[in-house]
């Protein structure tokens, strides 16, 4: 098994080696004007990720910020293409933990918009899209709900779930560059050897295909 692993790391470094050199050897093959055509392909591109940036700023992506009004709602929606709203109330408890990780993936991910809601503010909002549980996290796209999270019953049916996997989730609806597998939820492995190792399973939380017991800290709306 050893000398297969090794075989194969030698042909995988290989493989990347032949693609410098040919890289290499298509840049000394450039005379000036075609280096000199690359070379401002290259600070074009660079101009345009520092313009869509700052115009992401400008929006106030980058910060987990909050939606004052039911209205400013709908303008989150139109002025970003990609949206991750989470409808809260202030006595629920799974709301902080939600809080925790939109702030940490606002200042990751700058292409998308990351806000929250006081759903008792906006009834007629809730109604609207059919919000009856809190937490809810509504994804949308161009203007569109494309999907919703609805308490953690998709984020392994406990409190601890990581940021990673509330991304991942998130990608789904592919609201968010996501690099990782969307096949494999990232924390299925060290849950299932925490589970284990503990001898017995976490509390299972109400959402989307879940079962609520009588301790959730969900609240229906």
């Amino acid at each position: 098994m050893g000398a297969i692993m090794s075989e194969q790391l030698m042909q995988a470094a290989q493989i990347m080696e032949d693609q410098v050199d040919d890289e290499i050897h298509k840049l000394e093959r450039m005379d000036d004007d075609e280096l000199e055509m690359l070379k401002q392909k290259r600070i074009d591109a660079m101009k345009k990720a520092q313009e869509k940036k700052a115009g992401y700023l400008k929006q106030g992506h980058g910060e987990y910020e909050e939606i004052p009004e039911e209205k400013e709602f709908f303008n989150v929606g139109k002025n970003s293409e990609n949206v991750v709203c989470h409808f809260y109330k202030d006595d629920t408890f799974r709301c902080k933990i939600v809080d925790k990780h939109m702030k940490l993936l606002a200042r990751k991910h700058m292409e998308t918009k990351f806000c929250k809601i006081n759903a008792e503010r906006c009834q007629w909002l809730c109604e609207r899209l059919r919000i009856k549980t809190i937490p809810t996290i509504a994804l949308l796209k161009e203007s569109k709900t494309k999907d919703y999270i609805v308490g953690f019953g998709d984020l392994g049916n406990h409190d601890e779930f990581s940021t990673e996997m509330l991304a991942w989730r998130i990608a789904q609806a592919g609201v968010i560059n996501y690099g990782g597998d969307l096949m494999t939820p990232p924390d299925e492995q060290m849950f299932k050897k925490k589970t284990n190792y503990v001898g017995k399973k976490t509390k299972q939380v109400k959402g989307r295909g879940a079962r609520a017991d009588e301790s959730s800290d969900e609240d229906d709306w």
